[in-house]
């Protein structure tokens, strides 16, 4: 079975709603990122920081998947797919996709302050002030903030060099380390980029852009992908 490696960005979850970051409208024109966005904003001021999260997952869970989140499901049909998402959002589990390998950590789970390996799901938990982990500590949102190493970065370039097709929706790879998966996979190996902005990348070999929106452009790709593996 050949192995479909789909890199995903904040433009699949904001047609469910979400708003993106860097986007006209985004969350950074309301929000300063060194307030509510980094380890020294949680040592400042972590109230504002859990205000910030806990309204960002309210709103995760008020999306739902739409047309390119199902479209990649379905690829599952007829290929090994795994999906790298710099998304915090679950909204590619709740689609059904069964590996989901994310990088900026997942808003509807929280973890302990002094203790990385202590993760907790928190689906329907507002995290507060005094919400603390088995060793005692304060919970923290399960996020990787600015200036935090990414701790799934190596295994996420691994994953990619493996690529038969790579896909990339919704995300303008400006932000590294992430932003490197592409020139990961193989040079003969296709990969597609679906957005409909104009994405500047190196050059790169064995590549095709669908100019669209993603979901229109990622079901439209998965049907062709699918029709093709007989």
């Amino acid at each position: 079975m050949k192995k479909i490696v789909v890199f995903t960005g904040a433009g699949i979850s904001a047609e469910s709603g979400i708003q993106t970051f860097r986007d006209s409208g985004g969350l950074w024109e309301k929000y300063d990122i060194n307030e509510v966005a980094t380890p020294e904003a949680w040592e400042k001021n972590p109230e504002l920081v859990l205000d910030f999260y806990n309204k960002r997952k309210q709103q995760v869970m008020n999306a739902k998947p739409n047309a390119a989140h199902y479209a990649l499901v379905d690829l599952e049909k007829k290929f090994d797919v795994q999906i790298i998402t710099q998304n915090i959002d679950d909204l590619h589990e709740r689609a059904g996709s069964k590996k989901v390998l994310h990088l900026h950590g997942e808003i509807m789970k929280v973890r302990s302050s002094v203790d990385e390996s202590l993760i907790y799901e928190a689906h329907k938990m507002e995290l507060k002030i005094g919400d603390f982990c088995t060793k005692g500590s304060q919970l923290r949102p399960h996020i990787v903030w600015f200036g935090e190493l990414v701790p799934n970065m190596e295994l996420a370039y691994f994953i990619a060099a493996k690529a038969d097709f790579f896909i990339v929706i919704g995300t303008s790879l400006s932000i590294y380390p992430a932003a490197g998966l592409l020139e990961a996979v193989p040079e003969n190996k296709t990969k597609y980029i679906v957005d409909p902005s104009s994405i500047k990348i190196p050059p790169i070999k064995n590549i095709f852009f669908r100019k669209e929106k993603a979901s229109i452009g990622v079901p439209a790709l998965a049907n062709e992908l699918l029709s093709k593996e007989k």
